[in-house]
């Protein structure tokens, strides 16, 4: 689609149009810091954009996704992880444009690996990824993630301008599904849930349903919402953090920096992940349409938003990480105040006691990390909290699907 077809509302925050990819690159291929960050994983990026170009004058960023960046999430794969897959549903229509709503654990790579697994399992096109403008830093990181399909979400406003840009921006996400027919990323929540108890805020429901036309239930049906879990082994954001927890416990009126959040771009990235699972549960369009229309406002968007939450914990994938975590939180041998919870595991062991010791060796390899980070910043590392929050990290996705699961 060229930008003269697309509405000039939309223009500081879309993706980059067709005929502006061309311009963009060359920028890019100009730009010392973009090729600093990106011959790391690729090299030879300035031959291979030149002979791309040169041979296809006229490109989607779909094909820029398929040239570039696919090859660097499958490098990432193969040196950072020990797979990636993707379940959906049998009846699941491919050929529908949809909006997936997950939750959030990295940064960069969650809605890379879904539009790779996309690709992979012979969808028509990959996701426009809704992305902050707090983590543009840098103006070639700007550039990179409009070519790469991301519209942006502005966060740095003052409210009555937030209310036109959430105005604008639940706009382009109808237009995008309806008249684009692209699939759509968001995550459920502002920011990653740092201790992992994904729970979908109402606000964000609230905002996509300014866009479309009808009612709320209407509007929210255009978007086609599905709810998807994503599931990693391993976080390696987790020790920064359980250092973050602390810095916001002993520092008043901490603020994370634009270089934290770009070390933690960075470790999430390159970091070790296991194993990585990605989960679609059924559109939720048919279960829309069972709620009452004359529900309140104010109760439908929460009525909703636990309906996501379920099916997200529903589709957790859970790994002796998370087993481990688990039994050791609520174990009296953990050296914690022992947690009670309706959906705890009872006194049969989740795990096996070679998958607690494995945990065990992990998580006092975390610690150590978060320790020196904490030493850097010049504060005095409380080992038994970093414990207690890594293990809850961990822990939270396997409380929350067995809740889930009580409820069917």
């Amino acid at each position: 689609m060229l930008s003269s077809q697309i509405p000039e509302v939309y223009k500081d925050i879309r993706p980059y149009a067709e005929d502006e990819l061309p311009r963009v690159l060359a920028e890019l291929m100009a730009d010392e810091q973009f090729l600093a960050a990106v011959t790391k994983v690729m090299p030879d990026v300035q031959d291979k954009v030149k002979a791309f170009m040169a041979t296809k004058p006229a490109f989607t960023n779909l094909d820029v996704q398929k040239v570039f960046i696919y090859p660097i999430v499958q490098h990432v794969i193969a040196t950072c992880s020990e797979g990636i897959d993707l379940s959906i549903p049998d009846a699941f229509d491919r050929q529908q444009a949809h909006t997936f709503i997950t939750n959030h654990r990295d940064i960069v790579l969650d809605s890379a690996f879904l539009s790779y697994l996309l690709v992979e399992n012979q969808f028509p096109t990959t996701v426009e990824i809704a992305i902050g403008d707090n983590l543009l830093i840098y103006p070639w990181i700007k550039k990179l993630v409009r070519i790469n399909k991301s519209f942006i979400v502005q966060r740095s406003l003052q409210m009555r301008e937030m209310l036109r840009a959430s105005q604008v921006m639940s706009s382009y996400m109808h237009y995008a599904v309806d008249q684009k027919q692209e699939n759509i990323w968001i995550a459920q929540r502002e920011g990653r849930a740092k201790d992992s108890d994904d729970r979908t805020q109402d606000s964000i429901l609230k905002m996509m349903a300014m866009g479309g036309e009808g009612d709320v239930i209407d509007r929210l049906r255009q978007l086609h919402l599905t709810p998807m879990a994503l599931s990693y082994e391993y976080d390696p954001c987790d020790y920064l953090k359980a250092t973050e927890f602390q810095q916001h416990r002993d520092v008043e009126d901490f603020r994370k920096s634009k270089a934290d959040d770009l070390r933690s771009m960075q470790t999430g990235i390159f970091g070790q992940k296991g194993h990585i699972h990605f989960e679609a549960a059924p559109c939720i369009d048919a279960w829309l349409n069972s709620i009452d229309p004359s529900t309140p406002k104010t109760e439908l968007f929460h009525l909703i938003a636990r309906h996501i939450d379920r099916e997200i914990h529903r589709s957790y994938r859970l790994y002796p990480s998370n087993l481990a975590a688990a039994d050791l939180l609520y174990s009296a041998s953990s050296g914690l105040p022992v947690r009670t919870s309706l959906s705890a595991p009872s006194t049969v062991p989740l795990s096996t006691p070679e998958q607690r010791s494995a945990f065990e060796g992990y998580l006092a390899q975390r610690i150590d990390l978060a320790a020196q980070a904490l030493q850097a910043e010049g504060l005095q590392p409380d080992r038994p909290f970093l414990r207690e929050r890594l293990l809850t990290m961990y822990a939270n996705p396997v409380l929350n699907h067995r809740a889930a699961c009580a409820q069917r």
